[in-house]
């Protein structure tokens, strides 16, 4: 009896995967999402580029020629004003983005002893580069005056120097995270909607009547309908991870991508469920993808993917540790970034099939509740 009800499941889910090689936009809508959507979402780059900044230098001086010397390319593009005025004019038509004015007699104050100030003026409109420019600017002319002193034996050197190692990602490229994070967002997007558009799909169809009439339990056509869309997420990320990620973006993957994937397969299993959930509450397919806005949307910022879950409140991170993708995100992280094993990211797994259990359930009964209505 078990192996007609696994055969069962096994057939159902072949004709899910016919339906969606039936339905050429959907293809094209998981291909576009693990291919030209990554591809695009790494290239935008977060970090500076070009930055225009203007160094009025009023010292004339080695310490200060030092300091405009240090604000390369292709962080910055640095041009030389001579007062103020030209500067101000700059920025009012948005071709500055910072201005760097050093006074006269900065390097013979320093030498002195005394703590003399340079203004940097910024355009903040542009937040983020303003945040980072002035951040690196502020770093740059730090360390040049470190450096200026340290040569100098009147002025003694600093005991300490912090010595910085970047780990995991030695250039700080944003590209490395902009890329996998993609792929781990479209991979709970996808299953989501493929699953909720295939119960709708039977809906507008008519072919739920048809399963009805076959010897089928509700809870054969829901497993059905997750292997089937699952597996098609699973096999279109196990591409893009290595053709897209590893080989077009030239992205290193630190560990085992079979353990990624491994995971992965449990994170579909909940978020499949979820997806027959929302499709059993929307009745069209622009309901679904209202549905899919206000959950997908809120689940991608408040996972940890966006925005470091540390600087969230602390009853969003606990509200959080039910949905799957906080611990999706976690143990992806982990693993492609910083290479870790099952014996690290266990944890994480082992919430996973909690809460797809927990989801699962509540769509097989919200299934159940469907098909009685429609029987009716």
């Amino acid at each position: 009896m078990n192996s007609r009800r696994l055969a069962n499941v096994l057939y159902l889910g072949v004709k899910e995967l016919r339906s969606l090689r039936r339905d050429p936009l959907m293809l094209f809508f998981i291909v576009f999402s693990f291919s030209i959507a990554i591809y695009s979402a790494a290239s935008v780059s977060m970090e500076l580029n070009k930055a225009p900044v203007a160094v009025i230098d009023e010292d004339r001086s080695q310490l200060s020629a030092a300091i405009t010397g240090a604000l390369l390319p292709p962080h910055f593009k640095v041009s030389m004003l001579a007062d103020m005025a030209a500067a101000d004019a700059g920025m009012d038509r948005g071709r500055l983005t910072f201005v760097l004015d050093i006074p006269s007699g900065f390097q013979r104050d320093m030498l002195a002893g005394r703590q003399p100030a340079i203004q940097l003026n910024v355009d903040a409109t542009q937040t983020s580069q303003a945040f980072l420019g002035a951040s690196y600017i502020q770093s740059i002319v730090a360390g040049e005056v470190a450096h200026f002193l340290d040569t100098r034996s009147a002025v003694a050197a600093p005991e300490v120097k912090l010595a910085l190692r970047m780990r995991f990602n030695p250039n700080l490229s944003s590209k490395w995270f902009s890329a996998v994070m993609e792929l781990i967002n479209n991979i709970t997007m996808l299953a989501i909607i493929l699953t909720g558009a295939a119960v709708i799909r039977e809906r507008e169809h008519g072919t739920i009547e048809h399963l009805l009439s076959m010897p089928l339990s509700p809870a054969q056509i829901m497993a059905a309908k997750v292997w089937a869309n699952g597996l098609v997420v699973l096999a279109a990320a196990a591409v893009s991870l290595n053709l897209v990620v590893r080989g077009l973006l030239d992205v290193p993957v630190a560990g085992s991508v079979p353990l990624f994937l491994l995971g992965t397969l449990l994170h579909l299993f909940a978020v499949t469920s979820m997806g027959i959930f929302l499709g059993t509450v929307a009745r069209s397919m622009p309901q679904l993808a209202l549905l899919v806005m206000l959950v997908v949307l809120p689940l991608e910022v408040l996972s940890g993917g966006m925005t470091p879950r540390e600087s969230m409140p602390e009853i969003v991170r606990q509200i959080m540790l039910l949905a799957p993708t906080t611990h999706f995100v976690s143990f992806a992280q982990a693993i492609l970034y910083r290479g870790a094993g099952l014996d690290v990211v266990w944890p994480q797994f082992l919430a996973i099939v909690a809460i797809g259990g927990a989801l699962f359930a509540a769509a097989l009964a919200r299934f159940r509740r469907t098909i009685a209505d429609v029987q009716t």
